[in-house]
C-alpha cells in the first residue's frame, strides 16, 4: 500500500498534518529519527546515522523541501558480520512557510539540524494599545 505522504515528514505544520505525516511513516524507518521541539521557534530534526562521516551526508534545501542523503564510500573491509547499516538512503522533509534551516552538526553518529520559525513582522502577534477615541480625535485635528 503506498503512503500518505511517502518518505516526507512536515515541520511547522498544524496538528493535523503532523498526525497524517506520522502515519505516513510507519514503515519508513532509515535511517531512524526524532523530531524534538526545543521551543516554540526552535526545532531539531536528529538523525541516527552510525558510521557515516560528515563528507558522505547532504543536506539540499530546496523551497520548503529539506532533503537530507547519505551514501558511504567504497569499504573494502571483509565482514564476518556486518549488523550496522550502511545502505544509501534519501529522506525527504516538507517544511511550513517560515521554517528555516539554520546549523547541523555530526556527534557521536546523531545529525543534528536546528530548524528556526522565522514569522514575518506582519504576521508576528502583537499588542494593541486601547485608547480614548477622544484623543485619537483631538490628533487628528491638530
Amino acid at each position: 500500500m503506498t503512503a500518505l505522504f511517502p518518505r516526507s515528514s512536515f515541520i511547522g505544520f498544524d496538528p493535523l498534518l503532523d498526525e497524517l505525516s506520522r502515519l505516513s511513516r510507519q514503515n519508513d524507518s532509515y535511517p531512524p529519527h526524532n523530531v524534538v521541539k526545543i521551543d516554540d521557534k526552535t526545532y531539531c530534526v536528529e538523525l541516527a546515522l552510525a558510521g557515516f562521516k560528515q563528507n558522505e551526508l547532504s543536506i539540499e534545501v530546496n523551497d520548503r523541501t529539506m532533503i537530507v542523503s547519505g551514501e558511504h564510500f567504497t569499504d573494502s573491509r571483509e565482514y564476518v558480520h556486518k549488523g550496522i547499516s550502511a545502505k544509501k538512503f534519501r529522506r525527504v522533509f516538507t517544511l511550513s512557510e517560515y521554517v528555516h534551516v539554520g546549523m547541523a552538526d555530526l556527534v557521536d553518529g546523531i545529525l543534528s539540524i536546528q530548524l528556526n520559525i522565522v514569522l514575518p513582522e506582519e504576521k508576528q502577534p502583537r499588542k494593541i494599545q486601547i485608547g480614548s477615541t477622544q484623543a485619537k480625535a483631538e490628533l487628528l485635528v491638530e
